[in-house]
This record gives C-alpha cells, sequence and structure tokens, in this order.
C-alpha cells in the first residue's frame, strides 16, 4: 500500500486520536509491510509534534529519526518501543489464529 503524504488526505486531524493512531498502525503491521509500517509511524509522530518534539522527548537524534522512519529503515526493536512511549502507544502480540492451540 502505497501511503500519501499525510497533509493531503483527511486522516491528519484523525490520527490525533490515540485509538485511531493505534488501530491505523496495527492496520499497517497487518498489511505485512514493515516499509509502509515506518512510513506510518512517521505520521503520528508529525501530528503530535513532529521529529524535533520525538527527538527532544526521546534523546534520539532528529536525523537519525528520519532515517529510522523512512521506507528503507531498519529500526532495532527497542528504538521503535521507545517513539511508540513516547506517542502514548505499544506493541502487543495477539495469535493470527484464534481459538486454535499452538502445535
Amino acid at each position: 500500500m502505497k501511503l500519501k503524504p499525510i497533509e493531503e488526505s483527511s486522516i491528519f486531524e484523525d490520527l490525533k486520536d490515540p485509538e485511531f493512531a493505534a488501530e491505523y498502525l496495527e492496520e499497517m503491521l497487518r498489511e505485512d509491510d514493515f516499509p509502509c509500517f515506518l512510513i506510518a509511524l512517521r505520521n503520528v509522530a508529525k501530528v503530535h509534534g513532529g521529529m524535533t518534539a520525538l527527538s527532544d522527548s526521546t534523546e534520539l537524534g532528529r536525523e537519525s529519526l528520519y532515517k529510522t522512519l523512512s521506507e528503507s529503515g531498519n529500526p532495532k526493536f527497542s528504538t521503535l518501543q521507545t517513539i511508540l512511549k513516547q506517542l502514548g502507544l505499544r506493541f502487543s502480540i495477539s495469535s493470527d489464529n484464534p481459538g486454535q492451540e499452538a502445535a
């Protein structure tokens, strides 16, 4: 899925709602397209003050954040956790096969 710049869509205001932002990011993960997830996370960061604010609050470099949250980014899990925490979000694990026991 190719994401449009967030300013070109009505989603900008919606992403300010933590529940909507969480669902948006979950949907990007379901798409199984990690580069798209990183862009989506960058969009969420953008509506919450942008990379400068995120950099200040996480102590991660602004330029590093731009690279991390780009289509070619390859962030560490701990970096993603830090970013999500600052945005009031977190990772969660759920079964792909509800109701089925693991083999």
